[in-house]
């Protein structure tokens, strides 16, 4: 299996939870990582490869072909985005995150799907989602029309690629990763956004990557075009704060 930027953050925690599993599994990115994910002594196997890139890509699975023959699931987690107010970033900045969080897991897809089609047991695709596709992202907003766009892709392949390979999405919400400082601040600051959080915490890499980890596995195999959202509850609605009565708090200022 094949985790795109599955060395650090989330699809670390992904590239774990696969091998704690027993998979073989195989991670991309630009720069070799100082240490490889593992469980035990299994290391995952590392290919150089920049995933917005097409002829990089192309190499990268005609590597997958000739060492592996076969390749059972794809996590198309690479991406992300900087703070950029849609007014001040330019159209460069725009179709570079455009690039990187919908077109390149596009291109992603295509390629496992030709090797999963010729294998008798298929294969699954998972897309790394965000909540950012289902609720406003102020500041990130190219990057959440992208994963809303992931979201559509995931159902229009779930019908064009049935039944041999199955397409889903997981979609986690704030997840607690060595960069949250750069999201969130300090760890003051860390503790105040898990408060508006019903679940009063920041999901957990390893909590990603075990859904991951059941959404590919036999358990789910009735799950194609899903979407399987983990955000702890989500978020309180701002009104309720602010309303004069029904609150949960009893109404106190």
């Amino acid at each position: 299996m094949l985790v795109t930027g599955g060395a650090k953050g989330v699809g670390r925690g992904i590239s774990e939870a696969f091998l704690a599993d027993g998979a073989q599994v195989i991670v991309c990115g630009r720069e070799a990582p100082a240490e490889l994910p593992r469980a035990g002594d299994r290391p995952a196997e590392f290919i150089a490869c920049d995933v917005r890139k097409r002829e990089q890509v192309d190499a990268m699975f005609e590597q997958i072909a000739q060492r592996h023959g076969r390749l059972d699931v794809l996590v198309n987690n690479a991406g992300g985005a900087p703070f950029a107010l849609a007014q001040q970033a330019s159209p460069r900045f725009h179709e570079s995150i455009v690039t990187l969080n919908l077109l390149a897991p596009l291109h992603l897809a295509q390629k496992a799907h030709h090797l999963m089609q010729a294998q008798a047991d298929g294969g699954v695709v998972l897309f790394i989602g965000s909540v950012s596709a289902l609720r406003p992202s102020p500041g990130t907003a190219a990057y959440g029309a992208s994963k809303a766009g992931v979201l559509s892709l995931v159902q229009s392949l779930a019908v064009e690629w049935a039944p041999r390979v199955r397409v889903c999405a997981v979609s986690p919400g704030l997840v607690r990763t060595e960069h949250s400082g750069l999201h969130y601040g300090d760890e003051a600051s860390i503790a105040r956004v898990a408060d508006t959080i019903p679940a009063g915490r920041l999901a957990s890499v390893a909590e990603i990557g075990q859904a991951c980890v059941w959404m590919a596995s036999p358990a789910a195999a009735y799950a194609t075009g899903s979407n399987l959202v983990l955000h702890g509850g989500g978020e309180r609605p701002a009104f309720l704060a602010a309303a004069a009565v029904n609150r949960q708090d009893g109404g106190r200022e």
